[in-house]
């Protein structure tokens, strides 16, 4: 047991060693290293170019480019005589060149703190061509002596040795087309259109009977009388000037039976197009918009890469690992003495009650030890549930909780608290491999299990998370302790918080990164929120949010939003069209039993809403209450929150209430939790982050460059907000007509869509609504439906503001 400890201890800093080590190159290093990749490209370059002139030269006469009085005539002296000797005869010939260009991109991007991705592409296919070029001029060694290198001229002395010559080029003509397709975008119908002849004229060119030159448009010789006037005209011509004009003639008369051809298959196209339905035509239409969409993202991204939406902050710097603090002192100590005892006691208060047990062995955590006992054949373990009490009699240990059965085991837990239980710090979790390593949208580091393994969940995936438990249990650390691994996985731009901190002092700290990770209303001087009145206004606005990122997602046709994301990255949807880059909203309430208690039905209502809704579009809810009551956690919270924390608790009723069964009565506290996600019950001792811990992270953050202001929340606009019915016309906005015309149309008075289709901030949108109110076009505000529209059509509305007009005159 100790030695496995011990490793785990040694996992974890060397987890931790490579965490410090894992974080990104300063800047400095950057430009020193591209400036020196730049200067050795331009150094390459001049003995390159030198050695085509002075090489033969300096092969010729020396052979020790280290001997000091050695008389070379490159330009770079001995070392580029060296240099040009080993990239181009001894390597690639002239292929080596692109070498030059490789490195002196590379420089450049690092100096000018570019993004490395779309270089990878690059270092690709330039090292493909370089083994292209070498081996072609291999080929045509015996014409173009030694520009392919030893590389190339003996790469293609091995290919011609299996494959011959012939197989040799035919391989090298792939070569290039695969370059050309892949790299160049030539594409077979580029090539043709290429080679095609100009489109024939739409019009033919006629000799009259005086000798001038009649032009007639294609729609005139589709008509047959039109044919037969003019091969009649020609006939009706005398003799003589038909013989002088009928080599000018045939040309005329070729094109035109040509043209009643063309005429008489178009036709029959047409009429086949008119047996199709206007349902057909809205299809291909959609087809082919569809198609130049595709094309015009795939345009984007060779050109420009995907779009990175960090690069806003993109020197921002992670959190470090030596901010946190590490509570342990060498991992878990373990008692033997004290395991044997307890061994002894549990087996012989079963054995008082006639349980006898085959086997009994000791799994050790942080703070509490789990035994699993085999029983005898025949025995109920019913009779061993209810010698629970019993049991933490003889152990005298207070806390102590049967599993019977342990699920996915033939064995019966009974899990039995140390003595001397060991604090788990937030610096193990974060450090250990499963965190740093996890794949999830939102990971979360709780804690660590009874085995002492790292216990980590996705938040995404949860999708909402209850937490409940006495006052000084622990609730607040677990609060920390999620934004604190959020803070350590996601950058500023992925994630936003909305905070809700009734008690005015548990998430205070925060205040420091408001303006890289937090969300609030507009026009609010503090991002976290502290008045319960502001509360209602914040939880309506996120499901104002939640409407307007819904009609997001069906615009663009995906179901959630790592979708919508991918697309959005991709290039595939128009900024220009209301779409953008989504973050994650997690909002964290730290005391709902005093929400409910002075707002009631407001409160409850929109977080339920969230709670049924959100999930698709990336808007989360965490909330912690002390007072698990059923009036605080109702129905309607609970089965929309299937994540549940509960720390320890005074009854089983309040357990019950939380959980749905009992056992958070039976925790000892101090971070002692049980963790529920619909399924199984798993106790976690939960990592410890102490305020001071806090304040070095936020301070961290807050210090380095943030966006303009902090992430605002679409304005809500309730019925209760006090609206001025009594808008004077000359305050009108300028856009007021558009948007009136827009909410006509659609026959539906809501924000969001004046928002999308004038392409408007929320605001301004919301402005605008209460202009079209006081007009009297829409009606006033009925909840989470749109408003009314008072005019039927355009045409009402055209009288509408004549009318109006009118009446001001």
């Amino acid at each position: 047991m100790a030695k496995t400890s011990k490793k785990a201890v040694k996992s974890a800093e060397n987890s931790e060693t490579g965490l410090l080590r894992r974080s990104s190159m300063s800047r400095q290093y950057k430009i020193a290293l591209g400036v020196l990749l730049v200067l050795l490209s331009i150094a390459l370059a001049i003995s390159f170019i030198s050695y085509f002139i002075n090489g033969k030269f300096d092969q010729s006469e020396i052979n020790d480019f280290t001997n000091r009085n050695a008389n070379v005539q490159n330009w770079l002296g001995k070392f580029g005589a060296f240099l040009s000797d080993f990239f181009i005869y001894k390597g690639f010939g002239v292929a080596s060149f692109i070498i030059v260009r490789l490195l002196f991109l590379t420089g450049a991007y690092l100096v000018l703190d570019l993004a490395m991705s779309k270089l990878k592409k690059t270092w690709f296919w330039d090292t493909f061509v370089i083994i292209i070029v070498s081996i072609l001029f291999g080929f045509f060694d015996s014409y173009l002596p030694d520009l392919g290198g030893i590389i190339g001229f003996e790469m293609n002395s091995f290919s011609q040795d299996f494959i011959g010559k012939t197989g040799t080029l035919l391989v090298l003509l792939f070569g290039i087309v695969l370059y050309l397709l892949f790299k160049i975008k030539v594409s077979p119908d580029k090539i043709i259109g290429f080679f095609e002849k100009p489109e024939k004229q739409d019009s033919i060119n006629d000799l009259s009977s005086n000798g001038t030159i009649k032009s007639y448009n294609l729609e005139e010789f589709a008509t047959s009388e039109f044919q037969e006037e003019k091969l009649g005209e020609i006939s009706l011509k005398p003799t003589s000037q038909f013989e002088i004009n009928k080599e000018s003639l045939k040309p005329t008369i070729s094109k035109i039976s040509e043209l009643v051809l063309q005429t008489t298959n178009q036709e029959e196209v047409l009429q086949d197009k008119n047996q199709k339905t206007e349902e057909e035509f809205v299809i291909e239409k959609a087809e082919e918009e569809d198609i130049i969409e595709e094309n015009l993202a795939s345009r984007l991204v060779a050109d420009f890469g995907e779009f990175d939406p960090t690069l806003d902050l993109s020197n921002y710097k992670y959190p470090t690992i030596d901010l946190l603090r590490d509570y342990s002192s060498g991992g878990i100590t373990i008692n033997q003495a004290e395991l044997e005892e307890n061994k002894n006691k549990i087996v012989e208060t079963l054995r008082n009650y006639k349980i006898e047990i085959a086997q009994i062995k000791a799994t050790v955590g942080p703070s509490v030890t789990l035994y699993e006992i085999v029983p005898e054949a025949g025995i109920r373990i019913s009779k061993i549930k209810s010698l629970e009490d019993d049991i933490a009699l003889s152990l005298a240990a207070l806390g102590i909780r049967i599993i019977a059965p342990i699920p996915g085991k033939g064995t019966i837990g009974i899990e039995v608290p140390n003595k001397n239980p060991t604090t788990v710090s937030m610096k193990s979790v974060i450090g250990s491999a499963k965190f740093q390593e996890a794949e999830m949208e939102l990971p979360i580091a709780l804690g660590k299990t009874i085995s002492n393994e790292t216990f980590v969940v996705d938040l995404a995936k949860m999708p909402h998370l209850l937490m409940a438990g006495a006052t000084g249990q622990g609730k607040s650390v677990g609060l920390n302790a999620v934004l604190t691994s959020l803070l350590y996985k996601k950058h500023p731009a992925e994630v936003k918080f909305v905070l809700v901190d009734p008690k005015k002092v548990e998430l205070t700290l925060f205040n420091k990164i408001e303006r890289h990770y937090l969300a609030k209303l507009p026009d609010t001087d503090e991002a976290i929120i502290t008045d319960n009145a502001k509360v209602v206004a914040t939880l309506n606005s996120l499901c104002v949010e939640m409407d307007n990122r819904y009609s997001l997602l069906k615009d663009a046709m995906v179901r959630n939003i790592k979708e919508y994301n991918e697309k959005f990255k991709l290039r595939k949807l128009n900024p220009e069209a209301g779409h953008r880059f989504l973050p994650y909203i997690v909002l964290v309430v730290d005391e709902f039993a005093d929400l409910i208690m002075t707002a009631g039905k407001e409160v409850e209502l929109p977080i339920a809403r969230l709670a049924q809704l959100a999930r698709a579009i990336g808007i989360h809810l965490i909330i912690a209450t002390q007072r698990p009551s059923v009036n605080v956690i109702t129905g309607m919270i609970k089965a929309n929150f299937p994540a549940r924390i509960a720390f320890r608790v005074t009854s089983k009723i309040d357990s019950r209430t939380i959980l749905d069964s009992g056992g958070a009565d039976q925790l000892i506290g101090r971070g002692d939790m049980l963790f529920s996600n619909g399924n199984d019950l798993v106790r976690v001792q939960c990592a410890f982050v102490d305020t001071p811990e806090v304040e070095k992270i936020t301070e961290f953050i807050g210090a380095q460059k943030a966006y303009a202001t902090a992430y605002l929340l679409p304005e809500f606009v309730g019925e209760e907000s006090g609206i001025n019915l009594d808008i004077d016309i000359s305050e009108r906005d300028s856009l007021f007509r558009e948007a009136a015309e827009v909410i006509v149309n659609a026959q539906q008075g809501s924000a969001s869509l004046i928002q999308r289709k004038l392409k408007l901030g929320y605001n301004r949108a919301g402005r605008l609504i209460d202009q079209l109110e006081a007009a009297g076009i829409v009606g006033p505000f009925e909840g989470s439906k749109a408003r009314g529209v008072n005019i039927p059509d355009i045409i009402a509305l055209e009288q509408f503001f004549k009318n109006e007009q009118n009446n001001n005159s």
